[in-house]
């Protein structure tokens, strides 16, 4: 039998000529990630093991995103935990304020993940790196301190969901709306434990943003990965940041699958996913009058320059409704740069929407958005449980960068077209 994109990844990082799905193995990541909750996590028990040195400082990256610049006393004591031991270390992928972006967003656009490169990350979107042609995925902080005394981790590997994607998307349709229709198709454990593996005719019309936010959210129903095929827009993006070797792994003819999806993405309508699980996904026409508080676009989920663009487009010339608060934060300082130099932040800023320094922020309600008892948000972030983003009687509503600007103005649930 053969094996998929996943499983030929991690047989090869396991120097192994063949893998199964459910064997166990111990491989060698290409990078080992954490942050500045994670972190701190990873390096007690990185010491409590009584470690004295990283197995390769070259393959550790620490970014302070979650709750940076820091909030308080707390996340500030987090920061310098991180930072000393970098610096004990000589760890270089140390990114603090002024450098830093949010992690998934940052470490491709840096070129430290790349095709065919086996990445684990102390946080569960690291899985967003499959849209390079990468096994990426999130382990505990535990496992964070085994990978960095060691240079490995063990896995057992996945297996696969198939899913062809044919057509291309409509106006004001994009990459957010149709993993919110997966998951809403397959549901929070639709694919546990398990590959999602994209192909099909239609990956071609999906950018490299697009890609990110699928397989950033690929977690969401469960899966250990997200992976897409490397193609001409995967190499473009990679050229000129990525400097290893690009490896490109492509799926056996007879590689099995546990299942295999066929969506035409011309038919994916805008879709936002209501509280309080990801899979309650519902397509414009279907929402009903949802009068909302705040707007929060950006996250590793949707902190693209596309993203930005997007909000941009619905918003200039408009204004930010009354009653509502819109937050918008570029995922990283060079996004944020693009955003100034294309007249981005002067759109936001006229329609009367605050633009912050990137940061992981409101998404797990930690700062920069908190939300009160029984208010409403709109955000291109990724979850939406109970009390995700502030107290426990909040909603939150997931949806694209489309969708959250064109809600902010009209102060309800609402598409583009019903501007």
């Amino acid at each position: 039998m053969g094996m998929t994109a996943s499983q030929k990844i991690l047989a090869a990082h396991a120097g192994l000529k063949h893998v199964k799905a459910g064997q166990l193995i111990s491989a060698e990541p290409d990078l080992i990630l954490a942050n500045d909750i994670t972190g701190p996590v990873a390096i007690k028990e990185f010491k409590k093991a009584g470690a004295t040195q990283v197995a390769d400082k070259c393959k550790i990256a620490l970014v302070m995103d979650h709750f940076v610049p820091n909030k308080d006393i707390k996340s500030a004591q987090q920061c310098k935990e991180c930072r000393i031991f970098a610096n004990e270390h000589g760890i270089d992928n140390f990114f603090d304020v002024g450098k830093m972006g949010i992690e998934h967003a940052l470490l491709p656009e840096l070129g430290l993940v790349g095709a065919g490169d086996l990445v684990i990350g102390a946080d569960s979107h690291t899985c967003t790196y499959g849209a390079l042609g990468a096994f990426s995925t999130g382990v505990g902080s535990t496992d964070m301190a085994a990978g960095m005394m060691s240079g490995k981790c063990w896995f057992k590997v996945p297996s696969a969901i198939k899913f062809n994607l044919h057509g291309s998307l409509n106006k004001y349709v994009c990459g957010k709306d149709v993993i919110l229709h997966i998951i809403g198709m397959i549901g929070v454990d639709g694919a546990l434990y398990k590959s999602m593996e994209f192909c099909g005719d239609g990956v071609k019309n999906l950018s490299i943003d697009d890609r990110f936010t699928i397989c950033n959210m690929a977690i969401e129903a469960g899966a250990k990965n997200g992976i897409f095929p490397v193609d001409e827009i995967a190499l473009e993006y990679m050229k000129g940041r990525f400097s290893r070797p690009v490896k490109t792994y492509a799926a056996d003819d007879d590689a099995e699958y546990e299942k295999t999806y066929d969506i035409d993405l011309s038919s994916i309508k805008p879709t936002v996913a209501f509280p309080h699980l990801p899979e309650n996904a519902k397509t414009s026409g279907e929402w009903g009058d949802v009068p909302i508080d705040q707007v929060v676009i950006g996250s590793c989920t949707n902190g693209h320059i596309s993203d930005m663009r997007a909000a941009a487009e619905i918003l200039k010339g408009r204004k930010i409704a009354k009653n509502v608060r819109a937050i918008i934060i570029p995922a990283t300082q060079s996004i944020y740069m693009q955003c100034v130099k294309e007249g981005l932040t002067e759109i936001f800023i006229e329609a009367g929407a605050a633009v912050s320094t990137p940061t992981c922020g409101p998404c797990l309600g930690g700062y920069m958005g908190i939300l009160a008892q029984g208010e409403r948000a709109v955000s291109t972030t990724n979850r939406n449980f109970v009390g995700r983003m502030g107290h426990s009687e909040s909603e939150v509503y997931l949806a694209s960068p489309y969708v959250a600007a064109a809600s902010a103005v009209a102060g309800r649930l609402c598409t583009p077209d019903e501007l």
